[in-house]
């Protein structure tokens, strides 16, 4: 049975397009068949942050209509065999264009071509197509990097998908720099899981790898062990239910 994740932030600018390619990876390197689905219609980019903005033709709201199968839609990684992106339309999505029900459509498609995840990075804030991507996601992963904005966002999200019935929203701390907690500029870990109400899934730290990956189209890869790759393969792992203990920063 296909697991569905959708990742989200309260608002833009928390890493969490970074953070479904590079657990995405990760879970791909451990074998398992991941579908990436870019979710903000009229602003993709997981295309770019993956290098393959020349390999995608259709989106998802195609294969959510019933106007394309799934796996003509979705682009397989060159260089992994078990990643594949399903990219958003490149214009917004008129209302009421996406349904519950051409997700369910999506799900059921993904489930027959054996995929063992779908990551959807989802749109920042309160886009319409929310209510869609949460009535087929058995799991939400709330984004943040643990200033007051974002936690108020990341609050907000929180609840909104709390009552679309998610099962189970978790929480990832993104992009940490210890120098500004030490000042006091952002928030600890355990502040933002007051703010949030949520458990833990897993800390990334600032990593400028991430970035480089980036603008290379690439996923981020290596082997340190304080690393933002290090910290997705973590969450990988828990992900999938082992027992991992957190990045010591």
């Amino acid at each position: 049975m296909t697991k569905i994740i959708i990742i989200a932030s309260g608002k833009g600018g928390t890493g969490k397009t970074s953070l479904a390619a590079g657990v995405g990876a990760a879970l791909a390197k451990r074998d398992r068949k991941v579908l990436v689905v870019d979710g903000d219609s009229g602003l993709r980019n997981l295309d770019i942050v993956l290098g393959m903005s020349d390999r995608v033709v259709f989106s998802f709201a195609d294969v959510a209509s019933g106007m394309i199968p799934l796996m003509e839609a979705a682009a397989k990684y060159p260089s992994m065999e078990k990643l594949f992106l399903l990219t958003a339309p490149a214009e917004p999505l008129k209302s009421g264009a996406l349904t519950a029900e051409g997700m369910r459509l999506l799900a059921r498609q993904a489930d027959d071509a054996a995929f063992d995840y779908i990551l959807i990075d989802g749109p920042a804030g309160l886009a319409e197509e929310f209510g869609a991507f949460a009535a087929v996601a058995d799991e939400a992963v709330i984004v943040t990097c643990g200033g007051s904005g974002s936690l108020r966002g990341a609050e907000r999200m929180a609840r909104l998908l709390e009552d679309e019935g998610v099962p189970m929203v978790r929480l990832v701390v993104n992009r940490i720099r210890r120098r500004l907690i030490r000042r006091g500029a952002i928030g600890t870990v355990d502040d933002a899981m007051d703010a949030t109400g949520l458990c833990l899934l897993g800390i990334v730290p600032e990593d400028e790898e991430v970035s480089v990956a980036a603008g290379n189209g690439r996923p981020v890869s290596s082997e340190k062990t304080r690393s933002a790759a290090a910290a997705y393969r973590n969450i990988a792992l828990r992900l999938e239910g082992e027992e991992t203990p957190l990045m010591r920063l």
